[in-house]
């Protein structure tokens, strides 16, 4: 059902998405296509598709808090209904349904939320809840749904008392063959608990010969037989019941109780030979079954009712020892039980596995007390109450996390702190040394010049230092030439200067537009880095001021935090130790029980042990006083009354419909 359940939301979520008009367009059994508009949405549906629904939920939870998936609200509410469905929080789920799953939401998703819901309830042992829930499915589901729902209506009415209106319910159901032996077995169930047994007989008979190709239908058989015998033998028609009872596997769960019901329905009608036939078969058995205990009182019963008297008093003598050394262990499973480590090593084998409602307990423990507890360990209110357990020790160790988180967080928070207060003076000291305006000002004058270079095309300005320093040469050697005497001399130097002046010229000329746009260029990107440096030197001013004042208020939420840690861990390990000593106090109880039945046992098999020792005594008198009283606590023939057979055990309580074979 986990994988059915999570298929369900993924369709709503999809359906939401598209919108409800879009919705209505697509069938809501199938899958439309969304699109996710929100990143912390995905990281939300990245752990779900994980299957890590706490996390997911945890994030889901925080990031719906802050605001930050605001294109996914109405998926986002659904989504954590049903995360908390998943993980067993019904009450959570319930009330987030009952908000969101409006007109607006296709009747089949709606249906289908509503009756994955009951089953919740249902198993949780909220009949009330599952009750208003299936009620508030509105028309016909697919057919296989349909058969679930109305078998789970059926059990929901059977368990709350109302026999009768189950009965009304069962009688017009409809559905596959897959279902059917289910509603049977329901019916019959019903009709038995109203006295109608005649009327049950053709529904659990059916299901008691059908042919059973898979393990379940198998024991669903058995069972059906076994509430059929025990039903005949409570209305005192032995030859009725054994046929039903002879029907149960051998080497089933159910065939101990079928034994020994075979054996008290031989005794009924007389054959005690045919008896002792199942009964010594059952003896065989594990001594810890109750119907294996009532079998070391029947055989020794049924011996001396076939005046086998000295394997009568042998087999009561052993079911005596037995029965001692069984409270033996008893009392030493109970002593364990009560130092308080029976659910730790119940979970130390299913460390790993999933948490949540969908969890069951599959592995049992190595230790005395749990050939004792096989039948309490595998009881549905049992593994609920370990479910509720197991998730408040993962919830300690979550919470154990984020403490140390929390820890972690406050180191964070002082080593920036201290790092803050080193560079303090450094920033101060850059700040007030107003370096970005000199670089600046330094700019603005480069600016300048290179614009006087343009307006003036001075070429030589733009030149290398080789070619500045040989133009500058040539100026001071006209500038000498200027005012000397024309003699033949000055004028070849005159010439000779204009020559290697046009030459220096015409290169400097030449590469002049090449190099103004590359000052050019060198001034726009130092523009853009002196505009850098002006933002870098803002934000460094200002996170001089909110440096303080956002370190104080992490400082402040992560304290707040481990305060509610903190608390909560407390709240959890007193709710975790009270469920702890509840459950031990349960499995405390079923030992208790299994004493107090072997107490009783025992004490019956002294009285007829007494009881043929007495009467052996007696025989030599009654020798000797042939018309002596008969023995108090024998029968009219003189032999030990009979142990009152066990009650017949009621008809199987009926169980949520398991899921359809895939």
């Amino acid at each position: 059902m986990a994988r059915r359940t999570r298929a369900l939301f993924l369709a709503v979520l999809a359906l939401l998405a598209a919108g409800a008009a879009g919705a209505r367009r697509h069938d809501p059994e199938k899958l439309p296509e969304t699109r996710i508009r929100d990143l912390h949405y995905g990281d939300v549906l990245f752990y779900y598709y994980q299957n890590d629904d706490f996390e997911a939920l945890t994030r889901l939870l925080a990031y719906d808090h802050w605001q930050r998936m605001p294109h996914h609200k109405d998926e986002a509410q659904l989504l954590i209904g049903g995360l908390y469905l998943s993980l067993g929080m019904h009450n959570e789920a319930g009330e987030r349904f009952q908000r969101l799953l409006t007109l607006d939401v296709p009747t089949g998703v709606r249906n289908r939320a509503w009756f994955y819901l009951a089953q919740v309830w249902y198993a949780r042992g909220y009949l009330d809840q599952a009750d208003a829930a299936l009620r508030k499915i509105n028309g016909r589901m697919s057919p296989d749904l349909e058969a679930q729902k109305e078998l789970l209506f059926g059990n929901v009415l059977m368990h709350e008392g109302r026999f009768d209106e189950a009965i009304r319910l069962l009688s017009g159901w409809r559905g596959g063959p897959v279902w059917s032996a289910y509603a049977r077995f329901n019916l019959g169930v019903a009709l038995v608990r109203q006295n109608r047994l005649s009327d049950a007989d053709p529904f659990l008979s059916s299901v008691g010969s059908l042919l059973a190709d898979t393990p379940e239908l198998a024991a669903l058989r058995d069972r059906a037989n076994l509430a059929l015998g025990f039903a005949y033998l409570q209305a005192n028609e032995p030859a009725r019941a054994r046929p039903a009872l002879a029907r149960v596997r051998l080497d089933g769960p159910y065939s101990n109780k079928a034994l020994l019901g075979i054996g008290w329905a031989d005794a009924a009608l007389g054959d005690y030979q045919g008896a002792l036939t199942p009964w010594l078969e059952l003896r065989k058995r594990n001594v810890l079954d109750a119907a294996v205990q009532e079998s070391y009182l029947a055989v020794p019963y049924a011996f001396a009712k076939l005046n086998a008297n000295a394997q009568s008093a042998e087999y009561y003598e052993t079911a005596v020892s037995s029965f001692d050394a069984e409270n033996g262990r008893l009392d030493q499973a109970i002593a364990g039980i009560e130092k308080g480590d029976l659910l730790q090593r119940v979970l130390v084998k299913d460390q790993d596995a999933r948490y949540g409602w969908f969890w069951q307990l599959k592995n049992l423990p190595d230790a005395a007390e749990s050939r004792y507890l096989y039948a309490l360990l595998a009881g549905h209110d049992f593994q609920e109450g370990l479910k509720n357990y197991r998730d408040l020790v993962y919830m300690g160790g979550t919470l154990d996390r984020w403490s140390d988180s929390m820890v972690a967080f406050q180191d964070m928070i002082q080593t920036r702190e201290r790092a803050y207060a080193e560079r303090l003076p450094r920033a101060d000291a850059l700040l007030a040394s107003d370096a970005v305006g000199k670089l600046q000002q330094r700019n603005l004058a480069l600016e300048a010049e290179l614009s006087t270079i343009e307006a003036r095309h001075d070429v030589g300005a733009l030149g290398t230092d080789t070619e500045r320093e040989q133009w500058a040469r040539v100026q001071r050697i006209e500038s000498a030439l200027t005012g000397a005497p024309d003699t033949p001399d000055n004028a070849d130097l005159r010439a000779r200067l204009a020559l290697v002046k046009g030459v220096l010229f015409y290169r400097l000329n030449d590469a002049y537009g090449a190099r103004l746009w590359q000052e050019h260029r060198g001034l726009k990107d130092l523009n853009l880095a002196l505009h850098e440096a002006q933002a870098r030197w803002i934000r460094v001013e200002r996170a001089r001021k909110n440096m303080p004042v956002n370190t104080g208020e992490f400082a402040t939420r992560v304290a707040a935090l481990k305060v509610r840690i903190d608390a909560l861990q407390t709240r959890l390990a007193d709710a975790e130790q009270r469920q702890g000593g509840y459950l031990a106090q349960v499995a405390v109880q079923e030992l208790q029980q299994q004493k107090e039945r072997l107490s009783t046992y025992q004490v019956q098999a002294r009285f007829a042990l007494a009881t043929m020792y007495d009467r052996a005594a007696n025989a030599e008198a009654a020798q000797k006083a042939p018309n002596g009283p008969v023995q108090k606590g024998a029968d009219s023939s003189g032999q030990p009354a009979a142990p009152a057979p066990p009650p017949a055990a009621p008809p199987a309580t009926p169980e949520p419909p398991p899921e359809k074979p895939q």
